[in-house]
Formats: structure tokens, C-alpha cells, sequence
């Protein structure tokens, strides 16, 4: 059974830094494509960035580009998203996402053969 866990979510000043970690077992991180998605209430989930399983090529959206840093560790089966300078704008349910390789790494929806994890909440007080 796959499943994966986040943690790592809470409140912080805005500039301020935080680390996500998604525990996932059940899937070999590095066989699939890992990705990180967050919500807003009343807005659709909306991708943020994500590493390919295939080579481990990392990708992000452009709100969050030089900010985020996404990493996978194999020994630990653990996915990474260190967010730092953070922005009111960031405040959201962050979402971990397991999926295979030959689905697109961006997309938001729940696709055939997804895992996604129970999310955590970050906000971001200005």
C-alpha cells in the first residue's frame, strides 16, 4: 500500500523560511515522478515543483522559481520542499504527490495510478 505523509507545514513571517518533508513508502521515490501542489480555498490546486523520476530533472512554477528547492532522498523515501523567502502569497495547503513517469509532472488533477498525501497547512503572516 502506498502512502505518503507531509510534515513540516506552520505559521511563519513573511521572508521567513520553511522545510516540507513527504514521507513516502510503498514507492521507491526515485522510480516516480515526486511532485509538491497547493490549494487555496475556492481556487483549484495548482502545481509548485516537482522532480522526475526518470533522471531527477527538477521543475517549478514560476511564483515560486528561486525561492523553492525541491529534493528527494532515497535512503530516508523522503521528498524535500525548502521554501524560503516566503510571501502571503504562499499561504496554502501544500500537497505531496507520487505519480508515474509517463504522466506530465504539472498536472494538478488526480490521475490514474496517483498517491497524494493528506497535505499540511502553511501560512504566511505579512
Amino acid at each position: 500500500q502506498v502512502q505518503l505523509v507531509e510534515s513540516g507545514g506552520g505559521l511563519v513571517q513573511a521572508g521567513g523560511s520553511l522545510r516540507l518533508s513527504c514521507l513516502v513508502s510503498g514507492r521507491p521515490v526515485s522510480n516516480y515522478n515526486m511532485g509538491w501542489f497547493r490549494q487555496v480555498p475556492g481556487r483549484e490546486r495548482e502545481f509548485v515543483a516537482g522532480i522526475r523520476g526518470n533522471d531527477g530533472r527538477s521543475y517549478y512554477a514560476d511564483s515560486v522559481k528561486g525561492r523553492f528547492t525541491i529534493s528527494r532522498d532515497s535512503t530516508k523515501s523522503t521528498v524535500y520542499l525548502q521554501m524560503n523567502s516566503l510571501q502571503s502569497e504562499d499561504t496554502a495547503v501544500y500537497y505531496c504527490n507520487s505519480r508515474i513517469v509517463l504522466r506530465s509532472i504539472f498536472d494538478p488533477r488526480d490521475l490514474p495510478n496517483d498517491y497524494w498525501g493528506q497535505g499540511t497547512q502553511v501560512t504566511v503572516s505579512s
